[in-house]
């Protein structure tokens, strides 16, 4: 359970020169810097991102910055959670340094007209599904890296593809920093944290931890040789039983690369899957 009790927030600032004269303090005396970029609505997934930049760094930014770029028509994006006041002590108590919450002019000042695109791994799954939600991500990412110019930068693993895609991103334009995984974080019954889940009735909340049982039954099929189409059709099977009003993918993919896997897996990999209940859509994946 996460503990709001503690004595000071820790500093909030909405503007660019507000953010670099704090880090610049801390680079000029030899501090290493991490970033865990959020959307607000914290929960102990988050937390977990948080404890994990702690240990890699001596000073620890949270942004929460809810982006609409990433938001495609008909999703929740006025709807979203908002709580800063209680984010902020959330994070008072896991030891943030600062919370960087900007105003939506220091990330889309008028007249703002480029857009950061990683092609390629932006093409299927969650970029299918949702057409421009990955340019959005991409493009608020780098933006928080360049302002914020951390050492490290910590994101989930539950968000796979963004995670491989963010990496890519890093490469490909040569960002001075080390993005870091955390592992995914999960209820006692083996639901994904999400901000999102709030969001789900006592009833779908019953159903909605098949997602993950599901995809440990094809992972383990996948790892003593069922071929990845049948161990997916069955998790599919699983979730339709179970009461899922859709699945929007089931897919084996490399680890690395993310390239389908089409036959017996032999190689590092990841089951990934998206799958409604309702209103809301939920992630999640695991290893084979």
């Amino acid at each position: 359970m996460i503990n709001i009790c503690s004595p000071q927030s820790p500093p909030i600032v909405r503007s660019i020169t507000e953010l670099r004269a704090l880090t610049g303090a801390w680079r000029a005396a030899d501090q290493r810097v991490a970033l865990v970029p959020t959307m607000g609505a914290l929960h102990e997934g988050h937390l977990s991102l948080v404890h994990l930049a702690r240990r890699q760094a001596s000073k620890v930014i949270v942004s929460l910055f809810v982006n609409p770029a990433q938001f495609g028509p008909g999703e929740d994006f006025q709807s979203y959670p908002r709580d800063e006041a209680l984010d902020a002590q959330i994070l008072a108590a896991v030891g943030c340094d600062l919370l960087y919450a900007p105003s939506p002019a220091a990330i889309y000042p008028p007249g703002f007209v480029t857009t950061v695109t990683v092609g390629g791994l932006t093409d299927f799954m969650e970029g299918a599904t949702r057409p421009g939600h990955f340019s959005g991500v991409t493009t608020v990412v780098a933006k928080l890296i360049i302002q914020c110019a951390p050492d490290v930068a910590v994101f989930g693993e539950k968000d796979y593809q963004q995670l491989q895609i963010i990496r890519r991103l890093a490469a490909d334009l040569d960002l001075p920093v080390e993005i870091i995984a955390g592992p995914i974080a999960r209820d006692p019954d083996g639901l994904a944290l999400s901000s999102r889940n709030a969001y789900l009735t006592p009833q779908q909340r019953t159903i909605a931890p098949t997602l993950n049982r599901a995809l440990q039954v094809a992972a383990r099929a996948m790892a003593v040789g069922v071929p990845a189409p049948v161990a997916e059709a069955d998790a599919r099977r699983i979730l339709e039983v179970a009461g899922f009003d859709a699945v929007d993918y089931i897919e084996a993919r490399s680890a690395d690369t993310l390239e389908r896997l089409a036959g017996v897996v032999s190689v590092p990999a990841r089951l990934l899957a998206a799958a409604r209940l309702g209103r809301v859509r939920l992630l999640d994946n695991a290893p084979i």
